[in-house]
């Protein structure tokens, strides 16, 4: 009889959950007042209890419960067989087009996760905790590869949610100056700076990145000349999510290197060129470095714009590759010379301590790794989550994620889930307060109609 070398997962719950958001305004309109997530928990035979946390929506969370059959039963050191397993007989959304996130179409995110993510980190997480190992030590070749982890201070244009008769969170016990900026409408240069200055309060980052696609690109481009004379020393770079032209990004960038240490999908396809062909043309004119997260979500895409030298920074999601998979790029990017980063979607502290773990496996110098979380900073649903101190989360010697599940937080997480009247993100509600009639336009920033 074959013996067992790790524990059997016993049982996997899913939990759909949400929680509260700002009114940040990107591309694609405006965030509702609430955000939704899956997490999913696995119990082993020891009565420990491994986490998962990927994106909200019900076609994510029917992914999830196809996948029980798949792990419940299995040794928690065969989590590469049980992945594989789910992505050949796991229930898949229909309808995929292909088109990925090219021009941030929010509804293809379904198509871009890999639910399976959730699955692979909880197992893992229990392995860590079978093995009293971290998950970094557990990833890529070479296991841990840094003790610290640098995150970056991820700003965003804010709605006034006053205009709005919807239920967007208005703290009034304020900490600090980061609980109160962080639900007021933020339109300015002026505005964005008190915003760094105060999360750089609060969480100590040096390094900032706007959320663009919202305003003109000038005016973008004069709120981050303003957060470089705040801070003269930070890596600064801008995210308009492909709404600008070629054209103009090549005169909004012109001269801006001791500005923008790089920049992120600056522009997005035309003319019947994709963006990967675009983004080469613009490289080739300014010599900008070039981040994506969005023409380089899969190896196939990667292949591309490797080949035609569009980007040096893949933002690599370890909820878009996979834990495992998002190492796998790190190691192709560090041996071709490019540089790996994540980027992130909101999140609560189960996806922070994923980042921490999986950045500190990843080789070479990376790009600090961006954060939602700082936007829900309160609504942890662990009793001892990661903390971001110095612009940093400090990896410690805690075994698997680090972090212990509240169930009592998480019942009432899923709770406001099953309060609300949509599970799947749509930024066009909200954004039709501000603009009557207003529709998504992959070229056109949302407040410039």
């Amino acid at each position: 009889m074959k013996k067992n070398i790790s524990p059997i997962v016993t049982k996997m719950d899913v939990y759909p959950v949400a929680g509260y958001d700002s009114a940040l305004l990107t591309l694609s309109g405006c965030h509702s007042p609430y955000f939704t997530r899956n997490i999913i928990v696995l119990e082993d035979e020891t009565g420990n209890k491994g986490l998962g946390e990927i994106h909200g929506g019900e076609d994510i969370t029917k992914m999830l419960e196809s996948y029980k059959p798949f792990v419940v039963g299995q040794e928690v050191a065969n989590y590469r067989s049980v992945i594989t397993a789910i992505r050949k007989g796991g229930w898949d959304a229909p309808d995929d087009s292909g088109e990925g996130l090219q021009e941030l179409n929010i509804s293809n995110l379904k198509f871009v996760v890999k639910a399976e993510a959730a699955v692979e980190c909880a197992m893992m997480d229990l392995l860590g905790k079978f093995l009293n190992l971290p998950i970094a030590a557990l990833l890529g070749d070479g296991g841990i590869q840094r003790t610290e982890v640098e995150f970056l201070g991820y700003l965003f244009y804010i709605a006034d949610p006053n205009k709005t008769d919807l239920d967007y969170i208005q703290e009034t016990d304020h900490k600090d100056d980061w609980d109160r900026v962080r639900r007021l409408e933020t339109l300015t240069p002026e505005g964005i700076v008190a915003q760094a200055k105060a999360a750089h309060q609060r969480y100590g980052f040096t390094n900032f990145k706007l959320k663009g696609g919202v305003l003109k690109g000038e005016e973008e481009m004069r709120a981050v000349e303003a957060l470089k004379e705040a801070f003269p020393d930070a890596r600064i770079n801008l995210d308009p999510n492909g709404a600008w032209s070629l054209e103009e990004s090549i005169r909004l960038c012109e001269g801006k290197q001791d500005i923008l240490t790089y920049i992120e999908d600056p522009c997005g396809p035309e003319q019947g060129f994709s963006s990967r062909e675009i983004m080469a043309e613009f490289k080739d004119a300014t010599g900008f470095k070039v981040a994506t997260n969005m023409i380089a979500t899969n190896y196939r895409q990667f292949h591309h714009a490797a080949a035609l030298r569009s980007v040096d920074i893949v933002l690599a999601d370890p909820h878009f590759w996979t834990l495992n998979g998002s190492i796998r790029m790190a190691y192709l990017l560090n041996d071709w010379g490019l540089t790996w980063g994540s980027h992130s979607n909101n999140h609560f502290d189960i996806t922070l301590a994923t980042f921490a773990q999986v950045a500190a496996a990843a080789p070479g110098k990376i790009t600090p790794v961006d954060t939602h979380y700082i936007w829900q900073d309160g609504q942890e649903l662990c009793d001892n989550p990661v903390q971001i101190r110095d612009g940093k989360i400090k990896i410690s010697d805690k075994p698997g994620l680090g972090i212990e599940i509240n169930m009592e937080k998480l019942l009432k997480a899923n709770e406001l889930y099953n309060s609300i009247p949509y599970h799947d993100r749509d930024d066009t509600l909200a954004m039709q307060y501000f603009i009557k009639d207003w529709k998504f336009d992959s070229s056109r920033p949302c407040f410039v109609r």
